[in-house]
């Protein structure tokens, strides 16, 4: 209101002018126009004519509006509330928001609102009443106009002021009211606490699952690891490299989910270095069994695992070397082979 009001006083005599020409244009007639009578193109004449400040007064209402709700929804922008809904137009959820206590509390808001502008216009009416029924008497028309103008920009500005004030009341009000809705109870806290934590019952099952891992042939192999490749959320491979037992690195022992999440805990209970290189942890997890050697072809990667896991055993501090895995070897958490492979 207060956008409106505001262009309508700035350009208000730009607008007045264009009406002004746009009534000339239609009733003005002279021989010719009568000869090639077109009324289409007239009426298009005077529209062109008014058009362009009615739109700037309607695109400048429009951004104000859009501006006003972004502001209050916290600069978010909902586009499924664009969507149609069937209850918006359903009689029975428009009578239960009509009788429920929100619809009272609007019904109440909505007579203060009446209440107070319609106090505005009164007071505007008893200050501009005579002036209004006195406008047909020795004023010219432009003299009229200009006094008609002025008295209804000054009610717009009243009207739009008494809305500034409903709003610096109901704004605050609304807002508490949305804090009230959004907060959660002790009970939906801990729901939710529930689903993005899992349940105490969930853990402790998954904990006796991994503390089964951890038990027996799974713990013997993690006490004899040297090294643990991890992926590093699904995969886990302990392994160890004893030239004396054989040529090439061992893998001890393997497991996805939560007997990976086991030997984790496992290798950080013992201090065996867990090393995350996630395509060859892969590589190995579906290439090699348990107390089997790895593939000729993972020497390479496995043997600069190994050397910097040594250096670490030394005391150095050196930093983690990159890893190639062959192409042919490379696989995805669900075993499929890189689509290169077969390039």
């Amino acid at each position: 209101m207060l956008i409106g009001a505001a262009w309508l006083a700035l350009a208000g005599p730009w607008m007045l002018d264009a009406m002004a020409s746009a009534a000339r244009t239609g009733l003005t007639w002279d021989r010719a126009m009568l000869e090639d009578f077109a009324p289409g193109r007239i009426l298009l004449t005077m529209a062109v004519g008014v058009l362009p400040p009615l739109l700037i007064l309607a695109a400048g209402v429009m951004l104000a509006v859009i501006a006003v709700q972004l502001a209050s929804a916290d600069g978010r922008w909902i586009g499924a509330n664009l969507a149609p809904k069937g209850s918006r137009i359903n009689p029975l959820s428009g009578l239960k928001r009509m009788f429920g206590p929100q619809g009272w509390i609007e019904m109440v808001k909505g007579l203060a609102k009446v209440g107070l502008l319609g106090a505005l216009g009164y007071f505007w009416a008893r200050s501009h009443l005579a002036e209004l029924l006195g406008l047909g008497r020795g004023i010219t028309l432009n003299g009229q106009l200009a006094v008609a103008w002025d008295a209804v920009i000054s009610l717009m500005f009243l009207l739009a002021g008494g809305l500034v004030v409903i709003a610096m009341i109901d704004w605050p009000i609304q807002w508490l009211r949305r804090m009230l809705r959004l907060r959660m109870t002790h009970q939906e806290m801990r729901d939710e606490h529930k689903e993005s934590e899992g349940s105490p019952e969930k853990k402790a099952a998954i904990r006796q699952r991994q503390r089964q891992f951890a038990s027996g042939a799974v713990a013997k192999a993690m006490r004899e690891a040297q090294f643990v490749l991890t992926n590093p959320t699904h995969f886990s491979v302990a392994m160890a490299y004893d030239p004396d037992k054989a040529g090439a690195p061992i893998v001890l022992a393997k497991g996805r989910g939560e007997k990976a999440l086991a030997m984790r805990e496992l290798a950080a209970e013992l201090g065996v270095p867990t090393l995350e290189y996630p395509a060859l942890a892969r590589s190995v997890y579906f290439t090699t069994r348990e107390n089997q050697v790895i593939r000729e072809e993972l020497y390479a990667a496995v043997a600069g695992v190994l050397a910097f896991v040594f250096s670490l055993k030394r005391g150095e501090r050196v930093a983690p070397p990159p890893i190639e895995v062959p192409v042919a070897l490379r696989f995805d958490a669900e075993g499929r082979l890189d689509p290169r492979a077969n390039a």
